[in-house]
């Protein structure tokens, strides 16, 4: 089966994977704030070693911190600030690192039902700003667009609902999430109206492998599964409706061995448009392999 048609299915099963729910009271404890720190993107670095279409790196890197504004532990409201910057250095001479991508952002989560410890539901806000540093001009002389140094920027919003549950039997927690991000023509540059997607609807499915036996609240998960899923759903490089250009996804496996603290090993595969600023119009079919933090404890 093909990438683009793997992520259809998808799309449309991620709803019954999050019906399938067993709740436990014991453990894991989920609070808000672990919810929003598993909906934000991690932060990694891959190895020079991608398999796909992507031009040769000798890393991405994806700096992400996370800090929480909320006035308690048990605040059934809270913010989170986050910084984001993605970073490509191409396995060229010099090594050079072109356009990073900046993604300051602040997101606002909501407990709005909670079933004993670990099965709730959260409701969220986002707002970001996408930009690349540069200020040159947009396209080419030959009409191409300048991916040296064009200038790209949009902002945008995301609302959307996440929801949790552990299953005693997989003894793993299930995160669903569904959402939707919405650029307004208003908030991007001129050039990128018309061959930019301005409206996406996201949906994820992760899974937390959780240490058996055991109820502390700094147990780390040694396995986790996520699978993403994203329909571009507004008119734009006059695609039809049910273009498989439209669907972007991606299956990511980590591994957290026990002998490191804080980080671990992942395998990604990703198909859709490329994410890193204004490359968006590069279509990516890529498997890589990397590193990335893990700081969340159960």
């Amino acid at each position: 089966m093909k990438p683009r048609y793997f992520i259809l299915v998808l799309i449309f099963n991620l709803n019954f994977l999050a019906l399938a729910q067993n709740p436990n009271d014991t453990i894991p404890e989920v609070t808000l704030s672990k919810v929003a720190l598993i909906n934000q993107t991690d932060s990694y670095i891959t190895f020079p070693t991608d398999v796909g279409n992507l031009e040769p790196l000798m890393f991405e890197a994806n700096i992400n911190p996370s800090f929480i504004i909320r006035k308690r532990q048990d605040s059934k409201l809270m913010a989170v600030l986050t910084p984001q910057i993605i970073i490509r250095m191409y396995n060229e001479d010099s090594y050079p690192v072109r356009t990073p991508s900046y993604i300051p952002q602040i997101s606002f989560y909501y407990l709005a039902h909670q079933e004993a410890l670990n099965t709730t539901f959260s409701i969220f806000g986002k707002l970001a700003h996408h930009s690349n540093g540069q200020d040159g001009t947009f396209f080419n002389e030959d009409g191409t667009i300048n991916t040296m140094s064009g200038n790209f920027a949009t902002n945008y919003f995301e609302l959307g609902a996440l929801k949790s549950a552990y299953s005693s039997n997989l003894k793993a927690l299930k995160v669903f999430k569904s959402s939707v991000e919405i650029h307004p023509k208003s908030w991007m540059l001129e050039e990128l109206k018309g061959s930019f997607s301005g409206v996406r609807w996201h949906n994820s499915f992760t899974a937390f492998k959780i240490p058996v036996g055991r109820s502390s609240n700094n147990n780390r998960p040694h396995f986790s599964l996520k699978l993403e899923a994203v329909l571009m759903l507004d008119q734009y490089n006059n695609l039809d409706v049910f273009d498989a250009d439209r669907i972007n996804g991606g299956l990511t496996f980590y591994y957290h061995p026990m002998f490191l603290e804080d980080i671990g090993l992942f395998v990604q595969l990703y198909h859709g448009f490329d994410y890193y600023n204004i490359y968006f119009q590069h279509q990516l079919d890529v498997i890589r392999f990397g590193i990335m933090t893990e700081i969340l404890r159960f």
